[in-house]
């Protein structure tokens, strides 16, 4: 098995740092190849270029190593706080480049604006997301827009069928018994996934 761990924040004493190293660890003590990237610390440039348009191949030698580790993984697994009800633009450039044409999808010949041709089928999904904002407000005045983004718009476009999702709130009154639950709870996820694939 391999795993694509990404992590979208700016704040390297973040709780979403505090996931992301959860994560790589506990898929490493599983003995599981793990491809773990910092897209700030790794200086990821989240600008779709013009010539990166449509199917043409991209120059840029990260994108192509995100794209063959992409491919590679059985398991996706996204980190990242909701702000405005979507990804930081570090990880909307992370989809925009890489979870494109002819990797993650593709379009029939001749066939504009018709359904794509996914190209992750079979792979499994996860994203942990952190948010200051009430349960019951999220889904009944936001309508839970991270979760529409991520199963329908990325996740289901791109046909991956089986995905977990799970939201830590509030970050910011949080006292460290809870972040030390959370973090118990993302060790159980990762466990319970690897084990559900068995791959």
């Amino acid at each position: 098995m391999r795993v694509s761990v990404l992590l979208s924040h700016p704040y390297s004493g973040s709780f979403n740092h505090a996931i992301y190293k959860q994560v790589c660890i506990s898929l490493k003590n599983e003995n599981i190849k793990v491809f773990c990237h910092d897209l700030y610390e790794e200086g990821f440039d989240p600008v779709l270029t013009v010539g990166e348009l449509g199917k043409a191949p991209t120059r840029d030698a990260l994108v192509r190593r995100y794209a063959d580790e992409l491919m590679l993984s059985d398991l996706l697994v996204f980190i990242h706080p909701n702000w405005w009800g979507q990804p930081p633009a570090m990880l909307k450039g992370y989809i925009d480049r890489v979870i494109r044409p002819p990797y993650a999808y593709d379009m029939p010949e001749g066939a504009e604006g018709g359904l794509p041709i996914p190209g992750l089928e079979g792979k499994y999904g996860i994203v942990f997301n952190t948010s200051n904002t009430e349960a019951g407000r999220e889904k009944e005045y936001f309508g839970d827009p991270l979760e529409n983004i991520w199963e329908k718009c990325v996740f289901g476009f791109c046909g991956i069928r089986k995905y977990h999702r799970r939201m830590f709130r509030i970050v910011c009154d949080s006292t460290e018994e809870e972040r030390k639950g959370w973090l118990r709870q993302v060790d159980d996820d990762i466990r319970r996934v690897v084990k559900d694939l068995d791959i």
